[in-house]
Parts: C-alpha cells; structure tokens; sequence
C-alpha cells in the first residue's frame, strides 16, 4: 500500500528520500520502500516522521486529510 501522503509531505517540504533516510538512520531504498509499502512502518518510525513534520500519524497513513496533530 503507497501512502500517497507520506510523499507528499515530504515533497512539499522539499526533501528527498535521502533526507528523510538520514532522519530515520536507514538508507534511502529503506525509507523508498516504506513509501511504497514494502516495508510495513514501525511504531517507532511512525512517530519519527510525526514528530518531524509535526503531522498526525493518521495523516501519514492516509487515513485523514487533516495533518493536525490532536492533543
């Protein structure tokens, strides 16, 4: 499963796979496949990139169209 929202962040931000890849400690085919949805996204990798681009996990997971973080 692609997480079409997961890109699109981190392309409106103006980052690359091998940005990101350095933030998470992997290389960028790694962060290339969590993408994609090779490779299934960890908790911990979760909040990594919500933490990072101060989005919601729900967000990343293209399960809403709202970024906000709810706190």
């Amino acid at each position: 499963m692609q997480f079409k929202n997961l890109r699109a962040v981190r392309e409106d931000r103006d980052l690359k796979q091998k940005d990101l890849a350095a933030v998470l400690n992997v290389s960028q085919n790694t962060y290339s496949q969590y993408e994609t949805g090779v490779i299934a996204l960890t908790a911990e990798v979760l909040i990594k990139l919500s933490d990072f681009y101060n989005v919601s996990i729900d967000y990343l997971l293209d399960r809403t169209d709202n970024p906000i973080v709810q706190k």
